[in-house]
């Protein structure tokens, strides 16, 4: 299952729908029945307020994602920000949270039949949903994927059907079915907005898709934002109409409330057209999350947080099987033994515990000043809005009560024992051992966090070295301490291009001060590029060098920075132009100054030229 053949074929329609299918199910067609009779029609604020609460993870995912294009989402953010011991509880949580929201779409699936035979118990629907599992199991583990214009069919037509509900439900509502709004107290509004957070989940499903995403710096975060824009409004769109339509009494005894209420001004029909709705999102759901569900055990496998078993690929099909396997006795082990509610309640604490561990890991990423990390999208309100976020997720699973604090903390305790006894040893770097280091002013141990990234960029932003790429991978790079005259800097320049361009010391002196005082090199302030011809055929070499402390050029220039260094002999002119070019696109890049002053070392200044967005020549 190696990614390196992934192929980029997933656009911004199909992300779109990829998001919102994952969204449109359960939470819309199941759980606002549930989550009336805990607060009356002010459960429509508690869908708003939970989709508020939504944001800071959205933004912080839409960053993330943008910088670390991996398959893995939630998971590979968190290990890699925070490191393996909080990577083992992200990967769990996210392991676990999406294998509940698809038990839950199974459980729908069963609940919706009751529209049918009415006289279903809870126990038939549960064996109901596990004869799907079982069914999505064996799907998978065949190694059948939906098609991408399947899915885009199937969620423009759940889109339509809402649209039509409430386009032709709003003229049926009666006003008096909405009133008492608020019979239960703000309090009940914010511990149900606990309890419906799960129905916002599946936004994050685009994170486990995120090496097939044709161009995902602008695709990603715009899907995310419109798919949870329009979800959003079709949420509280919906349920408004379904409240002013349905009787109190049926709607808080219902888990099939869209259906009931398309049934209260189109009859018969209407209730089978929105069931086969209801239906076809918990087939898409269920289906999917298994899929996505069981490709977080293989990664935490493959970073060596659960034993190598998990990674073992069936060789008939392609397909992680034990992993497959495992996510489905999981899911049908819930099934069986939760309530309706009680499974809500754990999933949506698990996504808000997961949420959390996201934003904390943006701040880490941030404040780590890893130069390779380079998102394409950057959260606004940094980092307030991701604090905002933590604080509210931290309230909302206080308000839901005793049951979800008892899980939060079991959960945690469960993941750090884990991590303790089977995982303690990994010594990979994270992003916080950076932070530490930055504090300390000292290294810690070697890591290759940097260099991952590296290879993320490189695959994110298709670049394919050219031969000035190769020039700056073999050039030497000076990080000079203190400040030096021109003619001292121009000393130790020829002293190390003279052997790569085999001429003597003297002589390459000679040629870079005749050059300066025909014209001086410096582009701008802080930045100079000397450049000489030199004598002989095929030689062009780069040198590069950072002085902090700034190299004294003439009166006009006393502080520059950023040298570039270039000799090339008469027959690579054209080369040469085309590297001085190359180096004027570099160094008018966004915080190119910033990032040159902030770079640790020679090979963060390397990869600073290396993953430049310049245009490759091949």
């Amino acid at each position: 299952m190696d990614s390196q053949g992934l192929k980029k074929e997933l656009g911004l329609l199909e992300l779109f729908c990829i998001a919102a299918g994952a969204m449109i199910s359960s939470g819309l067609f199941i759980l606002p029945g549930i989550a009336y009779a805990r607060t009356g029609s002010s459960v429509i604020l508690s869908y708003l307020l939970a989709g508020i609460l939504f944001i800071p993870a959205i933004l912080s995912n839409a960053e993330l994602i943008t910088a670390m294009t991996k398959s893995g989402g939630d998971y590979f953010f968190i290990e890699r920000s925070m490191g393996a011991g909080f990577g083992t509880l992200g990967g769990f949580a996210s392991w676990f949270s999406l294998s509940f929201k698809s038990a839950f779409a199974l459980v729908g699936i069963g609940a919706i039949l009751t529209l049918i035979y009415p006289d279903i118990s809870y126990a038939q629907i549960r064996m109901i949903a596990v004869g799907a599992c079982l069914f999505f199991i064996v799907i998978n583990l065949l190694g059948v994927k939906s098609a991408g214009k399947a899915q885009v069919l199937l969620v423009l037509f759940l889109i339509a059907l809402l649209v039509f509900y409430v386009s032709f439900g709003f003229p049926s509502i009666q006003e008096e079915r909405i009133i008492p709004f608020m019979p239960r107290g703000g309090r009940a509004v914010f511990a149900t907005a606990g309890l419906v957070f799960i129905s916002y989940a599946g936004i994050t499903k685009i994170a486990a898709v995120a090496e097939e995403v044709k161009n995902p710096g602008k695709n990603i975060p715009l899907a995310m934002f419109l798919a949870f824009s329009l979800v959003m409004i079709l949420y509280l769109s919906v349920i408004f109409i379904t409240i002013g339509l349905v009787d109190s009494a049926k709607l808080s005894r219902s888990l099939a409330p869209i259906s009931l209420g398309a049934g209260s001004f189109m009859g018969r029909p209407g209730t089978i057209l929105m069931a086969i709705a209801a239906l076809l999102a918990f087939f898409s759901t269920a289906n999917a999350g298994i899929l996505s569900a069981s490709r977080y055990p293989m990664a935490m496998s493959r970073d060596q947080l659960l034993p190598k078993v998990f990674q073992k690929i069936s060789p008939k099909f392609g397909t992680p099987f034990i992993s497959i396997l495992s996510t489905g006795i999981f899911m049908l082990i819930v099934i069986l033994f939760l309530n309706l509610e009680n499974l809500v309640k754990t999933a949506s604490t698990l996504y808000i515990l997961l949420f959390i561990l996201v934003n904390f890991s943006l701040i880490i990423m941030r404040e780590s000043k890893i130069q390779n990390y380079r998102p394409k999208f950057h959260s606004p309100l940094y980092p307030w809005i991701q604090i905002a976020g933590i604080i509210g997720c931290g309230f909302l699973i206080y308000e839901m009560g005793a049951i979800p604090l008892l899980v939060t903390a079991a959960f945690i305790a469960a993941g750090f024992l884990w991590y303790l006894l089977y995982a303690r040893g990994i010594t990979r770097k994270s992003a916080i051992i950076h932070i530490v280091e930055r504090l300390s002013d000292r290294e810690l141990r070697s890591g290759s966090l940097g260099k991952e990234l590296k290879g993320i960029l490189k695959e994110r932003d298709n670049i394919v070295e050219d031969r000035f790429d190769q020039t700056v991978k073999r050039a030497e790079i000076l990080d000079l301490k203190s400040s030096l005259f021109l003619e001292e800097f121009l000393e130790i320049a020829a002293e190390r291009l003279s052997p790569r361009l085999n001429l003597k010391t003297e002589e390459l002196f000679k040629l870079f001060v005749e050059r300066e005082r025909e014209s001086a090199t410096v582009l701008r302030p802080e930045l100079a590029a000397p450049h000489i011809i030199v004598p002989g055929n095929n030689k062009f070499e780069i040198l590069l060098a950072r002085c902090k402390n700034g190299i004294f050029f003439s009166d006009e220039f006393s502080r520059v920075y950023v040298v570039f260094v270039l000799a090339s002999s008469r027959d690579e002119r054209n080369f040469y132009l085309r590297g001085l070019m190359s180096i004027a696109h570099i160094t008018q890049e966004k915080d190119f100054d910033q990032r040159w002053l902030n770079a640790k070392g020679p090979e963060e200044l390397r990869d600073l030229i290396l993953l430049s967005g310049r245009k490759r020549h091949i």
